[in-house]
């Protein structure tokens, strides 16, 4: 038998003392402290982690070969163009599809009727592939018309996704009071709920935060903050808490850092449970995320490298356990809709990570890891601290109206535009490495409104609810017409 070459032997065992003075050496004379820096909720993040927590939050190991669910956004304003790009989607490697509903045709998928909604998943299997909803203050209407279409299979995975508190903070206004729409919705879905029991029922989203601009402690407060309103008026329904808060899918960003998506993530997980348990219900049941790519972070401007920060937020929220992932495309800050080659690529990318990656084999790759620990901690702490901010205020709607949301996270915002106007922040293919003569990239030029349809009113009696709207930023933009 050969024998093993050792090839440490000639090498004395290394010593901590030995690496500082390596560091010193290469910092010039400045000690390991000189590289520390922070998030923009001022964590701090160390070059070096001696110790630190080590509590998986995510303990259930994860299918190997579907370790989320793969989710296909539909936006298209031509309901049979939407139907075709849902099959070519199912038949391609996507598990779900997320289905945006505007009957304008402005920002969705032109449908207003339970029969329009029909057309549109036309061929769709719903009791095996789970369709989410996004529809605003249409979200009661379209539950129904979606529970009618599942015809009262019990086992069908519907995603009602109920968010009237996004819609309010999006708008600005509600049409009547922004509390009868949580109440129309908390009933509409303890209703469904006992008809389809493995549907989920209120999203509650931290996203709207993130796309005006706010930091990871932002979002996830305003997450937190809208799920206890969702899980309160689901109790005051007739939800017991364990169903109230097993209803709720927490909705977070996944942005181009991987480390701090993959922190968030984790944190969220923390922060659910420590809401649950103040709320009398279990605990240990385990959050329920669903992760989109941002927005925010995409560019106009050399938008190829926007595959980077798609393939990098699918990445972070992989590892940090989303159980959903609705990645959007390349093309998404171009003006028209995206191509068929443009949604393969997000499909692919997740598959990539899935298949050739494998990065969901392990339940929760940062557990046990004393930076990513340190990390999950930190925004924890800091979000909670927020969370706590909110609810003092009177929670999410007093705190909306009042400003004290929006305030906080316009200041983050303008502290973030600024880090890139001072050269602080770099963005790849903007202000770092211009590329000028990137061509015209192709996409769909589309008429929203010319598939406009009729749809019900969803106004509330009472007087209109209002607050100053949360407007989304893309980082890019201010500089991207600069020479």
């Amino acid at each position: 038998m050969a024998s093993t070459l050792d090839l440490a032997s000639g090498f004395g065992a290394p010593t901590e003392g030995a690496w500082l003075k390596l560091v010193e050496k290469t910092l010039k004379g400045a000690g390991p402290e000189t590289l520390i820096s922070r998030t923009r909720d001022g964590v701090e993040i160390a070059p070096l982690y001696r110790d630190g927590p080590a509590a998986p939050v995510r303990k259930t190991p994860a299918d190997p070969a579907r370790p989320w669910d793969l989710r296909a956004s539909i936006r298209h304003p031509d309901p049979a163009r939407a139907n075709s790009q849902i099959l070519n989607d199912l038949q391609n490697g996507a598990a779900s599809v997320l289905v945006k509903i505007d009957p304008k045709g402005l920002r969705g998928v032109a449908v207003g009727s339970e029969e329009g909604l029909s057309h549109v998943l036309n061929g769709v299997l719903l009791d095996i592939a789970p369709v989410a909803l996004n529809a605003g203050y249409l979200g009661p209407e379209a539950a129904d018309w979606l529970a009618a279409l599942a015809k009262g299979g019990p086992e069908a995975p519907l995603a009602f996704h109920l968010d009237p508190l996004t819609a309010f903070a999006q708008k600005g206004a509600s049409p009547g009071p922004i509390e009868s729409h949580i109440l129309h919705a908390a009933n509409t879905a303890v209703r469904l709920g006992r008809a389809y029991p493995r549907a989920s029922l209120f999203m509650a989203s931290g996203r709207i935060a993130h796309e005006a601009g706010g930091t990871e402690a932002q979002e996830l407060a305003h997450a937190m903050a809208c799920g206890l309103a969702y899980a309160r008026a689901l109790i005051r329904a007739g939800a017991t808490p364990d169903q109230a808060f097993g209803g709720i899918v927490l909705g977070l960003s996944a942005g181009p850092e991987y480390f701090n998506t993959i922190a968030k993530l984790r944190a969220a997980r923390v922060l659910w449970a420590k809401v649950a348990a103040a709320s009398g219900a279990d605990a240990s049941a385990p959050a329920k995320i669903e992760a989109r790519s941002s927005h925010r972070m995409l560019t106009a401007l050399d938008p190829w490298t926007n595959m980077l920060r798609l393939a990098s937020a699918a990445f972070g929220a992989g590892v940090g356990g989303a159980d959903a992932i609705a990645l959007g495309c390349f093309t998404d800050a171009l003006d028209g809709e995206p191509t068929d080659f443009s949604r393969r690529q997000a499909r692919n990318t997740q598959l990539v990570l899935m298949e050739e990656a494998h990065i969901g084999r392990v339940a929760d790759p940062a557990g046990g890891t004393w930076f990513l620990e340190t990390l999950t901690d930190g925004m924890a702490r800091a979000a909670w601290a927020k969370f706590q901010a909110i609810e003092a205020a009177g929670g999410i709607i007093a705190a909306l109206e009042a400003g004290l949301v929006q305030n906080e996270i316009a200041q983050a915002a303008a502290a973030e535009i600024e880090a890139v106007r001072s050269k602080a922040r770099e963005i790849l293919g903007v202000t770092k490495f211009r590329n000028a003569d990137t061509g015209q990239l192709e996409v769909e030029t589309v008429d929203g409104a010319r598939f406009a349809v009729a749809a019900p009113d969803p106004r509330k009696p009472g007087p209109d609810s209002a607050c100053t709207p949360l407007k989304p930023v893309r980082l890019a933009e201010p500089f991207e017409g600069e020479a």
